[in-house]
This record gives structure tokens, sequence and C-alpha cells, in this order.
């Protein structure tokens, strides 16, 4: 498969990318400061030129994104705005966008957070931008035609980003990379659609 993996250069994509890779895939990096491609998914213009360059595919990862972490009290809409235009209006594009590029029978694996289940204090907005995503994949799967699928994997926190964001989550059992990255490969091997894949422990 030809495999394009946005965020391929962070914490979950360097993992995600080894792996596809090990397993005998063709992986394309893009992301907004590394990888083979450049593209900010807040930009439509940009996603748009990525898909042109890469051509078409076989299946489309995301694990880019993420949100504005703070005081709810002090919490303002233009502090959340950039993970809305990211992580959440991004990740959407890609499927809107990316569809007239993926052959029958490929997939999206879009990345949501174990926060729109079990948000952590400080973290609304990423809890609210997670639930959006993963109802997105929900009623987007229900409408996929020719064969083509979205699913999505919500991470718990894992253990590579345990320095990063621990202080967030306390009390949160940190779940195994290899363990996060087999939802990823499911989601693109296996045949699950309009799944809410969720890795917590």
């Amino acid at each position: 498969m030809k495999i394009l993996v946005i965020g391929g250069s962070g914490t979950i994509g360097k993992k995600v990318v080894t792996t596809f890779g090990a397993r005998g895939h063709e992986v394309v990096v893009a992301g907004r400061n590394s990888g083979a491609i450049s593209v900010d998914i807040a930009q439509h213009a940009s996603i748009v030129a990525m898909f042109e360059r890469v051509g078409v595919i076989d299946a489309c990862i995301c694990t880019a994104g993420t949100g504005y972490y703070g005081p709810f009290a002090t919490m303002t809409t233009e502090m959340m705005m950039p993970g809305i235009q990211g992580k959440l209006l991004g990740q959407v594009d890609l499927v809107l966008t990316g569809m007239q590029y993926l052959n029958r029978g490929g997939s999206f694996t879009l990345t949501s957070g174990i926060a729109a289940q079990h948000p952590a204090r400080n973290g609304t907005c990423v809890a609210m931008i997670n639930g959006a995503v993963n109802s997105f994949v929900l009623g987007a799967a229900q409408e996929m035609t020719e064969e083509r699928r979205v699913n999505v994997v919500s991470p718990g926190l894992v253990e590579d980003s345990r320095e990063r964001y621990g202080a967030f989550f306390p009390g949160y059992n940190l779940v195994p990379m290899d363990k996060l990255v087999n939802a990823y490969v499911l989601s693109v091997e296996g045949a699950v659609n309009g799944r809410i894949l969720k890795v917590y422990s």
C-alpha cells in the first residue's frame, strides 16, 4: 500500500511510520515542519497542494494536531480556534479533500484522544475537539462510498509522551506504544469502518 502519514515525525507518528515501513508499505511522510512534504492541515490550500503532490494513495493517517490546555475560567474562543482549525477541521478537510485521491478499498485514520471521554482538568478545549473528531467519523462512515473507510484512533497517555503531557493527566495509566500502533494497523489493514479505536491502557 501507499500510505500518507501526516504528522509522521511526531511522538506517535514516528512509531506509525516505522511500523508500516517494516510491514512492507510505501510510506510518505508529511508535516508542518518536517517530513518529505510540507503541509499545514489548518489551511485548505496546503492540504490540496499536498494531495496533488502525493497523488493517489491507499491510506491516509493523521497523527497531527493538538488543542489548548488551560483553565476553563479564563478560556476564550480565540484560544480554542487554533486547535479547532487544526486538529478538528484540518482532519475533517483531509477526508473531504482526500476522497478523490483515495483508491477503492482505501482508508482514512484520524486521531482523537482519551479526553473525549475522560477529560482532565484544564482540558475542556481538547475534550471538545476530540469528541467532535470521533463524532465526525461515526457520521462520515455511514456515507462513505466505493469501498472507502474512515476510523479514528483514540489514544490514552502514551508512554513516550509522559514527560510532555503527564502533568495534565495525573493518575492515568500509560499506554504502550506498540499497543497503540496496532490500532493504526487494524484501521489500515483490517476491514473495520466507522470505529473509535480506544487504546487507554
